[in-house]
């Protein structure tokens, strides 16, 4: 029997890695965004990513395409609520990040196995385990291999 897909979410830097193309972790993140598009992993991104990446976007060319650019990533991803019980969890943690925080909680809250981050260091005391997008990558091949 084949196991459940992997439940991941991905952190605002990895979207925006892909989004943007951005050298050298472009690589990295688009391997991990494509486990979600194939449906070989579920995908979230939190609520209030989606708005951040929107702001980023938008400055940089304009918020009709940013508004493109966010169907599309609503279009692979599932969002992960950030409600008050979320941000309340996130108050608690105590980080000095809050915004980190709040990605922890709402990955918590909404089930993923896994948080996926460039910036791992920055979720050390998570309440899910923290991968970069190339260990994601690699834990989906070992799953799909099961």
């Amino acid at each position: 029997m084949k196991a459940e897909p992997l439940r991941a979410l991905l952190d605002v830097n990895v979207i925006l890695d892909v989004i943007a193309r951005r050298e050298p972790h472009y690589p990295a993140s688009a391997s991990a965004w494509t486990m979600v598009e194939t449906g070989r992993a579920i995908g979230l991104v939190a609520a209030h990513g989606i708005t951040t990446l929107h702001y980023l976007i938008a400055r940089q060319i304009g918020r009709a395409a940013a508004a493109a650019v966010i169907a599309d990533v609503l279009s692979v991803f599932t969002v992960a609520t950030v409600d008050g019980a979320v941000l309340n969890t996130a108050l608690a943690l105590g980080w000095t990040d809050f915004e980190d925080a709040v990605h922890a909680a709402a990955a918590s809250a909404a089930g993923a196995d896994y948080l996926v981050t460039r910036n791992v260091a920055d979720f050390k005391d998570g309440l899910i385990p923290v991968v970069t997008p190339d260990a994601f990558s690699a834990l989906v091949v070992t799953v799909d291999a099961s």
